[in-house]
């Protein structure tokens, strides 16, 4: 989820009072249908249909259901059936209304919270729990057909969430055996760029669900052409995977291969793992897909990290076995994974996603998951298939001598002219710009542990003493008065610039610019600084997606040891990520809550260099959330901009908070 430079309405309207009535309390689905771009894509309405077809989905993983059906209506209404066990129709033992209308009605409500041994869902597609309640907040009506014992049960919703038709049996009888549910969802237009769905994207979803479930049937009718589509794989993921390549030559055959946990295991529970199917090409389409309990993660994630680091940690081992490596060669991931093809289906017990859209996963543990379980299956298949692990070996040499061929023409064009860098610069070996980052570091002490824990080959340190300048109102020429923006503008290698310069970005040193502060008041406001001197006097450095901010843990949860398993640390994000993993630690793992020991981070002095390593410099387990411009024209942006930062500003600073203040997450 990018990080916008500016996430709030700029239709600021001055308030005289600030008094009780000035307090709205959102109820119910209100939420979503007030600002639904957060729980949900708004481009068009296929991610809320995916809500639906997750949960059709949810049920063949979990052994139900041979057969998800899906009709695009001409209407643009879709239906979503499966042929699962039917969602329970009965009163809920605490809320005391039917359990299916709870579903649909409540944020943080459904199955998937059920994480015991035997839950409903053991794996599944997260713990947001909004899914398809938000599909109902964002239509205007939505039919729900539930199957069971025999009965037809009907609910209809309304203008976004309301019940239209309370729960009741339908006329007519179904056979006893047949179960399952029927939803017809009409989105409501005004939440949505367009009202078409794509019809391309939702084929390509309903066929990699059928890819991810060998034997289960997938099938999607266009109602207005008549035309029908239905994808069913006997071999899974390698079949569909030979599909997508076409007649593209393979370098060596394609290397499958599934591992899960079993009752054990010291480190995961009981069905966690993965399936994988990789193949390397010399030329043509890299095809690269990814799942978490068969949700898409379009924009990877830590299952990816660890994929691509079992692959390169194997192909390493195996290479320094048979004396492969040319003297002075050195192999990185990118080298062996550059021309990798590959589909990566994984099952998290309980997966963390950035973001309610799940386009990426964020869960630390699955990089050790994935990453030990293809590690050890390619080693195997490496070293009983000498031949084809020669030619990958060989591969990745030629990638990584291009490479500091590359490197080295770049370093030539660099060598003249260069201005001195500022002393404090603790900077990285490497000089390649593709790769190397600089993470803008609030004071000496995290600074110091920031030089410490990172990777120095192509990691970089700039210490920030005190608070930056707000740099709104400084003309151009007056920047360089100020040492810190002297500093960061020599140390990135360009030069201030405006909106409508064309700056030299040629000598650009630092593929990302990461701003790295404390999770507390002090550091959000060095942040806001230094995005405000990024988007006035370096707007084509985020532009570009070169700007960055680092999330560094509030809270470290120390788990003693269990039989096997041995004592753990886990960091968490925020408070509801600590009180996810106190839920799977406590009703999935069984351990004592009393047993936990909970502890929060002041700030990033108090962080171990290897600590701050882990949770936040690490490629393949840290946050980093890109920097980016939002949805108001750059004239609303600028008079954001003015308020909020303006000296001359503070009244209208004032009534804007008088009025916005209620927005605000209070951390306590």
């Amino acid at each position: 989820m990018s990080v916008f430079l500016h996430s709030i309405e700029t239709n600021v309207a001055i308030k005289t009072s600030y008094d009780e009535a000035s307090i709205r309390v959102l109820k119910g689905l209100e939420p979503v249908r007030e600002r639904p771009g957060m729980y949900t894509r708004t481009e068009n309405p296929l991610h809320i249909i995916q809500e639906v077809i997750d949960n059709a989905a949810d049920e063949a993983l979990a052994g139900y259901g041979k057969h998800i059906q899906v009709i695009l209506h001409a209407d643009h209404s879709v239906t979503v059936e499966d042929d699962g066990r039917g969602i329970p129709i009965g009163l809920h033992p605490e809320e005391k209304v039917p359990v299916v209308e709870i579903v649909f009605t409540r944020l943080h409500a459904g199955g998937k919270f059920d994480k015991k041994a035997g839950g409903a869902y053991a794996f599944s597609g997260g713990l947001h729990g909004v899914g398809v309640s938000v599909t109902n907040a964002l239509s205007h009506r939505l039919e729900v057909q539930v199957w069971r014992d025999g009965k037809i049960n009907e609910l209809v919703f309304a203008d976004g969430g309301n019940v239209l038709t309370p729960l009741h049996v339908a006329a007519g009888s179904v056979p006893r055996k047949k179960t399952g549910t029927r939803v017809r969802v009409w989105p409501d237009n005004k939440y949505f760029d367009s009202p078409a769905i794509p019809v391309a994207e939702l084929a390509h979803l309903l066929r990699s669900k059928a890819v991810l479930m060998p034997g289960i049937k997938v099938s999607l009718t266009l109602e207005k052409t008549g035309e029908s589509r239905e994808w069913y794989y006997e071999d899974g993921l390698q079949g569909y995977l030979k599909e997508a390549l076409a007649d593209t030559e393979l370098l060596i055959p394609m290397f499958a291969g599934k591992e899960y946990a079993g009752k054990s295991h010291e480190t995961f529970a009981l069905g966690e793992g993965a399936e994988w199917v990789v193949c390397w090409t010399t030329e043509g389409p890299v095809i690269r897909e990814s799942y978490v309990n068969l949700i898409p993660t379009s924009a990877g994630g830590t299952h990816e990290s660890g994929l691509r680091e079992g692959l390169f940690n194997a192909l390493k081992n195996f290479a320094d076995l048979h004396s492969l490596l040319p003297k002075g060669v050195k192999l990185l991931p990118e080298d062996v994974f550059s021309r990798a093809s590959f589909v990566l289906s994984a099952k998290v017990l309980d997966p963390q996603f950035q973001g309610q859209i799940k386009e990426r996963l964020n869960s630390r543990d699955a990089v050790r998951l994935v990453g030990g379980f293809s590690k050890s299956a390619l080693e195997l298949w490496l070293n009983s298939n000498v031949e084809y692990g020669k030619k990958l070996a060989e591969l990745a040499i030629r990638q990584a001598q291009a490479r500091t061929r590359s490197n080295q023409k770049i370093e030539k064009r660099k060598s003249s002219g260069v201005a001195v860098l500022p002393g404090k610069l603790t900077d990285c070996e490497s000089h390649d710009n593709t790769r190397t980052e600089v993470f803008l570091v609030e004071g000496d002490s995290a600074g110091g542990s920031a030089k410490m824990g990172r990777d120095k080959e192509f990691q970089a340190i700039l210490p920030l003493r005190g608070k930056v300048l707000n740099a709104w109102e400084v003309d151009r020429d007056r920047l360089f008065a100020n040492n810190e923006i002297h500093d960061i503008s020599v140390a990135i290698g360009v030069d201030p610039h405006g909106p409508k310069d064309s700056p030299d970005l040629s000598g650009l040193r630092y593929r990302r610019i990461c701003i790295l502060s404390d999770a507390d008041v002090d550091g959000s406001h060095i942040q806001v600084l230094l995005l405000t001197l990024f988007y006035r006097h370096f707007p084509r450095l985020v532009e570009n997606g070169f700007v960055f901010i680092a999330k560094p843990p509030l809270f470290r949860v120390d788990v003693p040891a269990q039989g096997k398993r041995p004592a753990r640390k886990i960091y968490c994000l925020d408070q509801a990520e600590l009180d996810a993993v106190q839920d799977k630690l406590v009703n999935a793992e069984g351990v004592k809550s009393s047993a936990l020991s909970i502890s929060r981070f002041k700030g990033l002095g108090e962080m171990s260099p290897e600590q701050l390593w882990e949770t936040t410099m690490n490629p393949d387990t840290r946050r980093l959330l890109p920097v980016g411009y939002g949805e108001l024209t750059p004239e609303d942006t600028n008079k954001m901009f003015e308020m909020l930062m303006g000296k001359g500003e503070s009244s209208q600073r004032r009534a804007w908070i008088e009025e916005k203040g209620n927005l605000a997450e209070l951390d306590l």
